[in-house]
């Protein structure tokens, strides 16, 4: 289900802080993700909304996790090509920080694509070019080395876990200053009524 734009509109006023308390209030404890954290310029400051595109890595196999696997049909190229505009990638780098999941050619073709913002609780490379890029970028930090010294990627587009959050594809997420909270596609458009007459308070 597609996220109505008035409801997007709503969840942009919201801060993270509230959207946790409602959801904890509905029995969801687990939403806010441990790791992602505003890292480039076009992120400190915003308030963020999209629904969830996946991405997952697994740790490295030298078989695998070669640079001739950046071009094979299973790659982040292929992954970031497949991505409508609007969404927020979300990637699940098992919170691994010692090799950037994406660098500035990468983010900057995120950007190109409409693609709201990316968040991962692994790192980026190539600070200086990712902050280039306009990108707003919600991660663990940085790292020099390529993602293949340390990850694989397998897949997008499937329940993963990102900062030790569930997220399935099509789930909401939102992310500001304190990071980035996840909304369970069902709940969205309950969280969002009871979110606004939350922040009336």
């Amino acid at each position: 289900m597609a996220l109505d734009p008035a409801t997007k509109a709503k969840l942009e006023t919201i801060t993270t802080a509230t959207l946790t308390t409602v959801l904890l209030k509905k029995g969801l404890r687990n939403v806010w993700m441990r790791g992602p954290q505003p890292f480039t310029p076009a992120a400190r400051g915003k308030r963020l909304v999209g629904e969830a595109f996946t991405l997952r890595f697994v740790p490295a196999r030298e078989d695998l996790a070669t640079p001739a696997s950046w071009s094979s049909p299973i790659s982040t190229r292929a992954a970031i090509e497949a991505m409508p505009e609007g969404v927020i990638a979300v990637a699940d780098a098992m919170g691994l920080t010692d090799a950037g999941i994406f660098g500035d050619i990468l983010c900057a073709r995120l950007a190109k694509r409409g693609v709201t913002a990316l968040v991962t609780d692994g790192a980026v490379r190539d600070v200086a070019g990712v902050n280039g890029t306009g990108l707003p970028v919600w991660c663990a930090g940085g790292a020099a080395p390529p993602s293949v010294a340390s990850l694989t990627f397998v897949s997008w587009q499937e329940p993963i876990g990102c900062g030790g959050v569930a997220v399935f594809p099509g789930d909401v997420v939102v992310v500001d200053d304190d990071g980035a909270v996840l909304i369970p596609a069902a709940l969205v458009e309950a969280v969002t009524a009871e979110s606004v007459e939350q922040e009336k308070l």
